[in-house]
């Protein structure tokens, strides 16, 4: 009787188990192995979106989804085509998961808990019967003319072991330095050297502090040296400013935001709907109607925290009333509103949900395989290649179409 053949899949995330489960129930006759170096199964899954998951994001058109990815736009439209947002929300809901959109495009689970999605990747695990090994640091993949043979080593066990393979799917994700990827470079794979994507600027602002926890809906952020705008949803932390419209600023920046060492000058528009002379106009009309103080109401219906700091910084008396602010004043606060300048000195990043720019050189996989062009029988998934998206559910969309796309093409060998 013919021995079964193995697939070892390198990573417990979204893309590792997407493709171990997927390879699994196409191909029963396959034994599938996932390896994991930490003592946690998709762990991003678990706390993304602020422990919702953001799943996908929707769209119609492929084409609509290609410009949220800063690096691997050519490659993520091939992939995309194979496996996009409409399959995703498909197999989630054949497994019992609903998937609802918000205004942004952003998908979630109806039960808005990230649980929902580990709960049914596990299930199918246990259904289509995957061997999970936590705690278990893959050293080496070697390739032999049967297949592979791969050095593991256990938790904190000092010995190493070999297994064989016939088949490897790596998706062991980003890492934030290049020695991360040393095993694959032993492959002989060029990896593009990594740098922190999707973070938050540090400003060292204590009054800009002071309002940690304030949100505005919609701003307009700017890195002027760039050229580079991005808008969104921008909260204040006590270490600078995050939210969503930073966080995608950041990613399209990934790059020249390193090689500045994270010391740049940027801008944030805190009334997106108007530029400097429309609220300038806004602000004189206001003054002849309103009675009471600047510090009180506004007519831009900011929070009165954020409205206090700003027309602080614009030098404007919180005593003075409305009718007895003069132009000049009006101008630096109209200034102060559109395009409130910063000067960021250095970044935040979160170990759990840390995105990379960077990984596995694009030329050398086929995007319509996940097979490595260099090395047969050796596929990839989700961010260790370099293929990076800004937030809103692109990155999990990347390692849903890659994990499936790996899963088909293995199981399709004969």
């Amino acid at each position: 009787m013919k021995q079964s053949k193995k697939l070892f899949v390198i990573g417990g995330g979204a893309a590792g188990f997407f493709c171990a489960v997927n390879a699994a129930r196409l191909d029963s006759s396959l034994e599938v192995h996932l390896f994991e170096k930490s003592d946690k199964l998709l762990s991003k899954v678990k706390i993304s979106g602020g422990g919702r998951c953001n799943v996908t994001h929707a769209a119609d058109f492929v084409n609509e989804l290609v410009p949220a990815y800063p690096r691997g736009k050519n490659f993520v439209k091939k992939t995309l085509h194979q496996f996009p947002p409409a399959e995703t929300i498909a197999w989630f809901n054949q497994r019992g998961v609903d998937l609802k959109v918000e205004p942004d495009g952003r998908m979630f689970p109806v039960s808005d808990q990230s649980q929902t999605i580990v709960d049914c990747l596990i299930k199918e695990a246990e259904m289509f019967k995957v061997a999970i090994h936590l705690k278990t640091d893959v050293k080496s993949v070697v390739k032999n003319d049967e297949g592979f043979n791969l050095t593991i080593q256990h938790g904190g066990d000092l010995g190493k072991r070999v297994l064989e393979a016939d088949f490897v799917c790596v998706a062991a994700g980003g890492h934030p330095k290049s020695s991360g990827f040393l095993f694959l470079s032993e492959t002989g794979h060029n990896i593009i050297t990594p740098v922190p994507s999707l973070f938050t600027f540090n400003i060292a602002d204590k009054n800009l502090h002071q309002l940690m926890g304030v949100a505005v809906r919609d701003c307009l952020v700017r890195i002027p040296e760039l050229k580079l705008e991005e808008s969104g949803p921008v909260l204040v932390t006590h270490w600078g400013l995050s939210g969503p419209a930073i966080l995608k600023l950041s990613a399209r920046a990934a790059r020249d935001l390193n090689n500045l060492e994270y010391q740049f000058k940027f801008a944030v528009n805190w009334v997106s709907g108007y530029h400097e002379s429309s609220a300038l106009d806004l602000l004189k009309a206001y003054r002849l109607d309103a009675k009471h103080e600047v510090n009180g109401k506004n007519p831009f219906g900011l929070t009165a925290r954020l409205w206090l700091y700003l027309i602080n910084k614009a030098g404007l008396p919180e005593a003075t009333r409305w009718k007895d602010t003069s132009n000049p004043l009006l101008v630096t606060l109209s200034k102060v509103l559109t395009a409130d300048q910063y000067a960021v000195s250095g970044k935040t990043t979160f170990k759990e949900e840390f995105v990379t720019a960077g990984g596995v050189n694009l030329k050398e996989i086929n995007p319509h395989t996940m097979e490595s062009l260099l090395c047969k029988g050796l596929y990839f998934a989700g961010e260790v290649m370099d293929v990076d998206g800004i937030t809103g559910g692109y990155n999990f969309q990347h390692a849903w179409s890659s994990g499936w796309i790996a899963a088909k093409s293995i199981t399709s060998v004969k």
